[in-house]
């Protein structure tokens, strides 16, 4: 096993349930948990090997689901943290779903009915590229496009956010009770990396199609999404269903700390595959045999 892997600790990045989180007490940069680029290749691909053994087993077994949600500001890094840790495990086995604003019918339902839809099965690792916490978060910055979903904005208080902060909160203690394992990732990116990759997005043709004006416009709003994630951090962690704070400056560094803590999740679930009963191994010889004719 590669370098500093045993080094990395779960519990640091884990937000407590019933804790108060500010953001300024968590870091965005940490000392890199990889010794060097060929450590970090050595790493990853350890764990993508053991997540891809381990997924194979969840899927045999088909008696838990495992939910992944991806939450950050813009050019945290999402979609590389997810194909890089998913690139080795099967297909048939997992399913990515992006979420963007939600139009037509989706605004005719309930904030959570879009996402519901899309919870894993048994057997399944499901990933949410953003997810229901949008409408806590986006909607909390900008509370006028609650009118598209029949809300008033001005009756938008601290009783609705609680009241949305339970709902969701509900949800995944359901989930847990019934074998769906959630596990929550908040990519931290600084003010100013996210400044540096905006400008490699313009410099760099191949990186073009990534930026658009709506990124410049929501970075006005940084400190206002800080606050919004401060308080839904802070009210839907839960030992259940917790969230994890992954410094994000370093892309190489979060990737490896969300695989390790994935990881952890699947390991503690002690998967095995099915056991063969005696009499489906009589019968399976009986077919050999019949093969072998």
């Amino acid at each position: 096993m590669a370098g500093k892997n045993q080094g990395i600790d779960a519990g640091k990045f884990q937000v407590e349930e019933g804790s108060k989180v500010d953001l300024n007490d968590w870091p965005t940069r940490i000392d890199p948990v990889y010794s060097s680029k060929a450590d970090y290749r050595a790493m990853l691909a350890d764990h993508v090997g053991r997540l891809s053994d381990l997924q194979h087993k969840l899927y045999a077994r088909n008696r838990d689901a495992l939910l992944l949600i991806f939450q950050a500001m813009d050019a945290a890094g999402k979609d590389g943290t997810i194909r890089h840790i998913m690139s080795g495990v099967n297909p048939q086995g997992c399913r990515v779903t992006p979420f963007k604003h939600p139009g037509g019918v989706e605004l005719e339902h309930d904030f959570l009915w879009r996402t519901t839809r899309e919870l894993p099965e048994r057997g399944m690792i499901g990933i949410f590229n953003r997810s229901y916490y949008e409408s806590v978060l986006i909607l909390r910055v900008h509370p006028r496009l609650l009118e598209a979903e029949g809300f008033d904005p001005e009756k938008a208080d601290g009783a609705f956010w609680r009241a949305r902060y339970r709902s969701i909160s509900d949800l995944e203690q359901h989930l847990a009770a019934n074998n769906v394992h959630v596990l929550k990732f908040f990519l931290h990116l600084s003010k100013e990396e996210q400044r540096q990759r905006f400008l490699a997005r313009i410099d760099e043709p191949e990186k073009n199609w990534k930026f658009s004006q709506a990124d410049i416009e929501e970075r006005g709003f940084w400190d206002d999404y800080r606050k919004a994630y401060e308080k839904c951090l802070s009210a839907t962690s839960a030992r259940r269903a917790p969230w994890f704070v992954v410094p994000a400056d370093d892309k190489l560094s979060a990737r490896l700390i969300v695989s390790h803590l994935i990881l952890k999740k699947l390991e503690s679930l002690k998967l095995r595959l099915p056991e063969v009963s005696e009499d489906r191994r009589k019968e399976l010889k009986a077919i050999r045999a019949q093969l072998s004719v």
